[in-house]
């Protein structure tokens, strides 16, 4: 299938992370992904993953909060020039190519991704050799309105892990509350097109 992937990272208060993430899992920085494709096929399918870099029994990787689909959720999207709009009920992002192609540093730390459900399950990260095109990007998401809300800056960041300053009571670990933390910065934000 052709996919044509786009990815932010943005960042936020690292105890808040520590505070949802479940048992057995330590947060590796103080950041948030939501990695958005389009997958071409037989049909056409959005998808939308929701993630935090973590470390678990020795495996570094992304630690799925929530996904969705087009097949089962309201998600669509709106092409304007360079531009692309993700819609749906809880979540609203846009992606302005920027022209510049470049890497991902954070994915020479990526040994796959965690998806907890009635077991765990450990998927190896995807090789992928297409050059990544640099974004701007915007994004809000939509629960309630509280929710976290960001916009790049024009250039990507480095987000170091920090130490515990605050120790918050725990919460579920739920797209729900994730999306309730504040963005503090979008530390970067990429596009890339390539056959899966």
């Amino acid at each position: 299938m052709n996919v044509e992937q786009f990815v932010m990272a943005y960042q936020v208060e690292h105890d808040r992370i520590r505070a949802i993430l479940p048992e057995g899992y330590e947060s590796l920085r103080p950041v948030f992904r939501i990695n958005t494709e389009i997958r071409t096929g037989e049909k056409e399918i959005v998808y939308v993953e929701f993630n935090t870099p973590v470390e678990k029994d020795g495996k570094r990787g992304w630690l799925n909060i929530a996904n969705w689909n087009s097949a089962d959720t309201d998600l669509s999207y709106e092409r304007n020039g360079k531009s692309i709009t993700f819609v749906s009920p809880f979540l609203e992002i846009t992606y302005k190519g920027i022209g510049i192609e470049g890497g991902c540093p954070a994915e020479k730390d990526n040994e796959g991704c965690f998806f907890i459900g009635n077991e765990t399950k450990f998927v190896p990260a995807e090789k992928i050799d297409a050059n990544k095109e640099f974004c701007d990007c915007e994004f809000v998401w939509k629960f309630a309105k509280e929710n976290a809300y960001g916009k790049s800056i024009g250039k990507s960041v480095a987000v170091p892990p920090t130490e515990v300053k605050h120790i918050y009571e725990k919460q579920d670990f739920s797209a729900e509350i994730a999306a309730n933390i504040t963005c503090e910065l979008v530390a970067g934000c990429y596009l890339v097109k390539f056959i899966r």
